[in-house]
């Protein structure tokens, strides 16, 4: 066996070679038992690039003694030493005095009962007399014998095992052959042909090194998309290809005007409860809505008074909800529930964007981030992605809803829909959208739709006779079905796993 190298790399080569021209084929566990695996490899991936030497890697189970296996090599087993001490008394010996002789409880109870067992003592009256004049320690044998050559018989192994002297480790080796190119010296290879090789000719007798074309270049910890973008990206296609125009939707903060008045939502309602929404305690309260620009002519005020009207005496044919309605409630900030606040300022401007005396139909679409006040789960966050769309245009009708859900949900590769009549404070009628999904073997809510209310629409001066369709669902749902996450918390926050951004491809949504 060679001795232990603490050389370089370059050197462990030369060993290699030199012990090759003794033996061939070795094997690196004994060779070079004590080099770390590591150097070994390099000094074998360097020779073998090279042809000269060839390996393969050799695993197996090797034999090792745990502690109480190495106290028995040292001093006997313990029923060796339970005899050696009772054969030293002549006349016998009390378990009292045992106990004190050998030193150790554990070793005196169990080699007593193994030295009972082997007939080798026995009990006569007070006192253990041996029965024989020697005997053979068979287990400090055995251990001996494992010690060295890190095997043995199966059935001894396991006996072994069981008394948990041994415990088993998968051990890594190589054997090492000489290859094609076998030499005692590495030959210096170029690895670049220079101007200077030409001009003297010595490339004619130069060793040039190969190129590994299939070596893997250096990680350059490039950025990656998150799943959550690829898969909204695919939102954002379908949308427009189906003629949508995107909503500015970077205004995380809205008073409850936009959040909530604006959407017919009374100020008594449960999704205003501080259990429900997030309020801003600082500044607590927004202006009331105004121009943003010199080109914003729209009447603010009237709208806001339009408001105020339909939810207090009612309005538009609408009794309203008979309440005392307050500005002070209605301007509170908040962080947004849904991007429905969005769609609302949207189709208020639309309202003021007249041609011909006409207000002309509109598709807009949003992908963005709302807040709520939820209990966190595996598959709900306080923030999530919403993603929503809605359609105005004259002569639109619940059965054209329903249609275009199917197309929409179509170009996903979701289909076979089902719908159920549902409650929103904003759209009537309203459904909810449910598709079967295989996997779960049932059906599952994947949306909420619905027909924009008169008191919604016709308080920021839509006309009577122009209808809107909304539809919304979460952006994380498709994407956790998609990529396999049972836990939303995988997907979103801080325990989501870099290496699963980075490795997952994007997603064709009309793809399984």
């Amino acid at each position: 066996m060679a001795p232990a190298s603490n050389n370089p790399a370059g050197d462990l080569t030369s060993e290699v070679l030199q012990a090759l021209s003794k033996a061939d084929p070795i094997l690196s566990t004994e060779t070079f038992a004590e080099v770390p695996f590591e150097s070994i490899k390099a000094a074998l991936d360097r020779l073998a690039s090279r042809s000269m030497v060839a390996y393969e890697q050799v695993e197996r189970e090797e034999a090792f003694l745990e502690p109480e296996a190495e106290v028995i090599v040292s001093h006997g087993s313990h029923e060796a030493r339970v005899f050696e001490a009772v054969r030293q008394a002549l006349d016998g010996l009390s378990i009292q005095d045992l106990e004190g002789k050998i030193g150790d409880k554990t070793v005196t109870k169990l080699g007593q009962g193994k030295a009972f067992k082997e007939k080798w003592i026995k009990k006569d009256g007070a006192k253990l007399v041996a029965l024989v004049e020697s005997i053979n320690d068979v287990t400090r044998d055995q251990l001996k014998v494992i010690q060295e050559k890190k095997t043995h018989d199966a059935k001894i192994i396991a006996d072994l095992k069981k008394r948990k002297l041994l415990k088993m480790q998968k051990v890594i080796s190589f054997r090492i052959s000489k290859g094609p190119k076998f030499a005692l010296e590495i030959v210096k290879e170029e690895t670049d042909l220079t101007a200077e090789m030409l001009a003297s000719g010595a490339w004619k007798t130069a060793a040039f090194k190969p190129y590994n074309f299939n070596a893997l270049g250096a990680d350059q910890h490039a950025g990656a998309l998150h799943p959550l973008n690829k898969v909204r990206q695919e939102f954002r296609q379908i949308f427009f290809e189906m003629g949508f125009t995107e909503m500015p939707t970077n205004q995380f903060v809205e008073s409850g005007f936009w959040n909530f008045d604006t959407l017919f939502v009374p100020q008594q309602h449960p999704a205003r409860d501080l259990q429900d929404t997030f309020y801003v305690s600082d500044p607590l309260k927004a202006g009331k809505p105004c121009p943003t620009s010199a080109d914003d002519k729209q009447d603010y005020e009237t709208y806001f008074q339009n408001v105020r009207e339909v939810h207090q005496n009612g309005k538009y044919g609408s009794i309203g909800y008979r309440y005392p309605w307050s500005e002070d409630e209605s301007l509170k900030l908040v962080l947004r529930t849904h991007t429905t606040s969005v769609s609302s300022v949207m189709l208020q401007r639309l309202a003021n964007q007249r041609q011909d005396g006409r207000v002309p139909p509109a598709r807009y679409f949003s992908i963005d981030r709302v807040f709520r006040n939820e209990t966190l789960d595996s598959t709900h966050l306080c923030e999530f992605h919403q993603v929503e769309g809605v359609i105005a245009d004259y002569g639109l009708t619940l059965g054209g809803l329903m249609e275009f859900m199917d197309l929409f949900f179509g170009a996903m590769g979701v289909t076979d829909l089902r719908y159920k009549p549902a409650y929103n404070p904003y759209t009537e009628p309203s459904m909810e959208i449910f598709s079967y999904h295989k996997g779960l073997n049932k059906l599952i809510e994947i949306g909420n739709s619905g027909i924009f209310r008169p008191e919604m629409l016709e308080a920021m001066g839509l006309p009577k006779d122009m209808r809107v369709f909304g539809f919304g669902l979460s952006l994380e749902r498709p994407t956790m079905i998609k990529y396999g996450i049972s836990n939303i918390r995988e997907l979103l926050g801080h325990q989501v796993d870099l290496n699963f951004i980075q490795k997952n491809p994007a997603v064709r949504l009309d793809k399984n």
